[in-house]
């Protein structure tokens, strides 16, 4: 069985009332995510999003808001942890394709979880990077 991996960008969209088309495109990915055990995230996933809950939005979330959101929908997700073989496969990502060391932890980490497939909005969508495709979501 194949996973996927979630980056942020879907996670922050579960917020974007500016953008209802792409919230409902994440809350569906998450869901199902969530349901099938299909998906995956990392540590750094948590980190961004929870980063982004508690000082990028108009109207921030509480510490007990983003607890809870930590604890049902981030924390069933995390299975890649920080490791010193991902920090070299994010360095050699970051050598081969040129992605900055932060998006190579991203790659790194779905590639470690073994994911077919990264969705994302911050990466070209359709590239493949060995057996990982990235698939841009929010795309028409």
């Amino acid at each position: 069985m194949s996973v996927d991996f979630l980056d942020s960008n879907v996670f922050v969209y579960l917020f974007d009332e500016a953008s209802p088309s792409k919230q409902r495109i994440a809350q569906e990915l998450i869901r199902v995510g969530l349901q099938t055990g299909d998906a995956t995230i990392s540590f750094q996933v948590i980190q961004e999003t929870l980063n982004v809950m508690t000082r990028k939005f108009e109207t921030r979330a509480t510490p007990d808001e983003v607890r809870r959101f930590m604890d049902r929908v981030l924390l069933p997700l995390w299975t890649i942890m920080p490791s010193e073989a991902l920090y070299h496969r994010a360095l050699d990502i970051h050598g081969r394709y040129g992605f900055s060391f932060y998006d190579g932890m991203i790659i790194g980490a779905a590639l470690a979880a073994g994911c077919r497939r990264l969705y994302s909005e911050d990466f070209q969508d359709g590239q493949r990077i060995d057996q990982l495709t990235i698939v841009n979501p929010f795309t028409a």
